[in-house]
């Protein structure tokens, strides 16, 4: 049996949102793969600053990537309204996109305006940059303490050694997450 690679629908999927003009950045498991050490991750986590406007169009144009996918315009609207989430999935490789709609704050707009691009499979496609990535695994390992938040940011403690720190403490101190980064940063200089 053909083992699926997700990587060829992240890069359908980035290219519809810059064709729409929506702004993105990969977060979550594929952006450790990226940043850190390759792990599992049955899916693609986005990061999107979506308008109204864009429900219809991006729902059409991500049903175009297989008659058998699956998107839900109410739950876009949903995700709209509560600054939520939303999910498609491809019909072709089973594969679940969970979009974030983030509302246009300081960190969200941070986020976006540090997003960085890297090669995937010879297309450009955004990433967060590696400290928000930690810096959003601090936020839901601080919601639920969740071991595998805590293995990712050591795991990009470890492969990035050119962090910007004034920028992580910057923003782990308005997230109130400064004692788990300082906990982190200790076991990876000892």
């Amino acid at each position: 049996m053909e083992e699926i690679d997700p990587r060829h629908l992240l890069i359908k999927v980035a290219q519809i949102l810059e064709q729409l003009d929506i702004p993105y950045a990969i977060t979550g498991g594929m952006a450790v793969f990226v940043w850190a050490r390759p792990r599992f991750t049955a899916d693609i986590d986005i990061i999107i600053l979506m308008a109204q406007r864009h429900i219809a169009s991006l729902a059409e144009a991500l049903q175009t990537l297989s008659e058998a996918s699956y998107i839900d315009t109410a739950m876009m609207q949903r995700a709209l309204e509560r600054r939520g989430e939303f999910n498609f999935i491809d019909g072709v490789t089973g594969v679940k996109v969970d979009f974030f709609v983030i509302e246009g704050m300081p960190f969200d707009r941070s986020q976006l305006n540090r997003r960085m691009p890297q090669d995937i499979l010879g297309n450009p496609v955004y990433f967060v940059s590696p400290e928000d990535l930690i810096l959003s695994k601090l936020l839901w390992f601080q919601s639920g303490e969740s071991a595998k938040q805590y293995e990712d940011i050591k795991s990009i403690l470890r492969m990035q050694p050119k962090l910007d720190w004034k920028y992580l403490r910057k923003w782990a101190m308005i997230h109130k997450t400064t004692d788990i980064l300082n906990r982190l940063q200790e076991k990876e200089s000892s």
